[in-house]
């Protein structure tokens, strides 16, 4: 069996700068922290922390008085914020920076005088975080359709900006269904579109020429790797999106040539490793990358972790 890793693959940089914001915030106050929703989407991530002391909760309610909160790396409502400022929780804030980048294009727009539109995926925590930190309606679209449905006049003068988990071609036809409804509208340019999200799906779409299986590694929950998968199926490639090692269907592979692995921006590289040396109880396996782009991105931690 040949084994061609995709490239690049798993942590973005966004992931692993909040990893690190919880590990850092460990080591510095000790256990336990606390961590609004999941710190990424991750089971193997979130297990992880909580064996270091972290603690998951989905309200802040939740939370003791006093005690060390994290925002995850989806961002939250200026709500949520406003919630932990009035129970006194001091806060480090782990959303990502390109999701934050997000927020200060709506509220850029909404100071224009333009209504704003959001591209992306009902009830993604993301999602609710950026429609409540944009003053104003936002309009939420998730297809061509819900853009012909808008109560909006052709000439309203509008914005959009997208969830940072959709490439530049999964936002295209609903953009273009934007442009041609509306007269007046702007929005941010490509290059502002989240790095992570474009690389990995470009590297599976040039995985599925190769393959005659892809794996992709994530969690059920992981917007970014559902995409990977569904990539993969429509370039008529059998694709499966596992969590780990435990959910490969070893009888199903048996006899397949190539096979195609990649993991979502919130998996870990051990999650690969162990899918790969699963695959190794077939038989022989020889493993390639497949030529890809480099990332070297990092974004900088909050000022009081970084003596941690």
């Amino acid at each position: 069996m040949k084994v061609i890793l995709a490239q690049p693959r798993g942590f973005c940089a966004g992931v692993v700068r909040a990893i690190d914001i919880v590990e850092r915030a460990l080591d510095k106050y000790g256990a336990p922290v606390y961590v609004r929703h999941e710190i990424v989407h991750n089971g193997a991530v979130v297990e992880s922390l909580k064996a270091k002391g972290a603690r998951f909760v989905e309200s802040l309610a939740d939370v003791p008085p006093g005690t060390l909160t994290i925002f995850s790396a989806h961002g939250v409502s200026r709500a949520v914020e406003d919630e932990a400022l009035s129970l006194g929780l001091p806060v480090l804030d782990a959303t990502c920076p390109l999701v934050a980048k997000v927020h200060i294009q709506g509220e850029r727009y909404v100071r224009q005088g333009r209504s704003v539109v959001l591209i992306g995926h009902a009830g993604h925590p993301e999602v609710e975080g950026t429609m409540g930190r944009i003053p104003g309606a936002v309009h939420l679209v998730q297809s061509e359709e819900d853009v012909a449905a808008l109560e909006l006049a052709e000439d309203t003068p509008l914005a959009y900006v997208t969830q940072t988990t959709l490439s530049v071609d999964d936002t295209k036809s609903i953009i273009t269904a934007l442009k041609r409804r509306f007269s007046d509208i702007v929005g941010p340019e490509t290059r502002d579109i989240c790095y992570a999200t474009q690389n990995r799906q470009m590297a599976v779409r040039k995985l599925s020429r190769l393959v005659d299986v892809i794996l992709v590694v994530g969690a059920r929950n992981s917007s970014n790797s559902n995409r990977l998968r569904e990539i993969g199926a429509e370039a008529e490639v059998p694709s499966y999106l596992i969590a780990d090692k435990s959910e490969l269907d070893l009888d199903m592979l048996r006899g397949v040539a190539r096979v195609g692995v990649t993991a979502g921006a919130s998996a870990p590289e051990i999650l690969v490793d162990e899918v790969v040396e699963a695959l190794r109880s077939l038989g022989p396996v020889e493993v390639e990358t497949l030529p890809g782009v480099e990332e070297d991105i990092e974004f900088r931690l909050p000022a009081e972790l970084l003596d941690a």
